[in-house]
């Protein structure tokens, strides 16, 4: 048996970690010693450290539940389940990729614009261009 300190040493997380992952319903609230420390058992250890791992992979609280409730109750559900949970997570970070790849060339494209020079900004190809494109998305965005 673990008290919460050790338990959140083992898991890489702090106590109040344990005690916000037992207010969401993602962990169970230790049982109490006659001196009233909260203990946790392996099965909580496997647990806490299965949440943090899927929270560093970028699962949402909601859908670290789902997959808990699956892995709790395996005869009730498929892998199927588990399947759409993780590609619907692919599909985000997918997305987020896209956008970040975006971004990057933006970027890299508007530091090639300027000549990286001492001089005054009123000719600036940087600003130019970025208030060359706020004008194009605001006008984007009116129609």
């Amino acid at each position: 048996m673990f008290k919460i300190g050790d338990l959140a040493k083992l898991a890489e997380v702090t106590p109040d970690t344990v005690r916000y992952y037992e207010k969401q319903g993602l962990m169970s609230y230790g049982e109490r010693s006659e001196s009233g420390y909260r203990l946790y058992t392996e099965n909580d250890l496997q647990r806490l450290r299965f949440i943090r791992y899927a929270k560093t992979i970028g699962f949402t609280l909601e859908a670290i539940a789902e997959l808990l409730s699956i892995r709790i109750d395996p005869t009730q559900h498929t892998c199927e389940e588990s399947k759409s949970i993780v590609d619907h997570r692919l599909q985000e970070v997918e997305q987020r990729l896209d956008e970040l790849i975006h971004m990057r060339d933006s970027l890299k494209r508007l530091s090639s614009a300027c000549c990286g020079k001492a001089h005054s900004t009123s000719s600036c190809s940087i600003l130019e261009a970025l208030e060359a494109g706020a004008t194009t998305d605001i006008a984007k965005s009116k129609y």
